[in-house]
């Protein structure tokens, strides 16, 4: 039995669910989003509980992996509409920044050209610029109802420059360890 799969998603007040055969819609504060159940998986709104039940339709091995990840899909779903997610990203560097110009995040990270990334439909991004005074890097917030969108833009931008082990230059998530190591030691040079 799947642990996930089995405990009900609760849904807050002011989020709407709509149930049509396998398709579920949710309408909250931040907008709307739907979700296609697979012919495997069922689900069920009460109402007057504020719970999605998840149940499968038989225990194959296929309907058992569904489980527990639609009802996680479902669960991302109603937060995504209730109060949306968020990933903070941190440039460190010197003479790295970004910037926000004409729904692009314009990004200068120590390549001889700027790197620019258009900001996609359902997404926001809020810039704070480096602080020398607080020594706090430059940083940015990619924002969005939906889970995997937030997730993936933020790891497409991560990507183009990730921290390197010697400096820690890079791009990084907000509270990421960075493993550094030693450079090269010179010791021992005679003339």
């Amino acid at each position: 039995m799947s642990r996930i799969g089995t405990r009900p998603v609760s849904v807050p007040k002011g989020t709407q669910v709509v149930v049509d055969g396998p398709r579920l819609t949710f309408r909250g504060a931040l907008g709307q989003l739907e979700h296609e159940l697979p012919d495997q998986i069922e689900a069920e709104y009460v109402k007057g509980e504020g719970v999605i039940n998840v149940q499968r339709a038989d225990d194959s091995r296929r309907a058992r992996s569904l489980h527990g990840l639609h009802r996680t899909l479902i669960a991302n779903k109603v937060k995504g509409v209730s109060e949306g997610f968020s990933k903070v990203l941190e440039i460190y560097g010197t003479g790295y920044s970004a910037n926000l110009r004409g729904g692009a995040l314009v990004l200068q990270i120590g390549f001889c050209h700027e790197v620019s990334f258009e900001v996609p439909d359902g997404i926001a991004v809020e810039v704070e610029q480096a602080s020398a005074q607080a020594e706090r890097p430059a940083r940015f917030v990619v924002k969005g109802m939906d889970k995997e969108q937030v997730g993936q833009f933020a790891a497409r931008v991560r990507a183009v420059r990730t921290p390197e082990p010697y400096k820690g230059k890079g791009v990084r998530y907000a509270g990421e360890y960075v493993r550094r190591k030693e450079g090269k030691a010179f010791t021992g040079l005679e003339r």
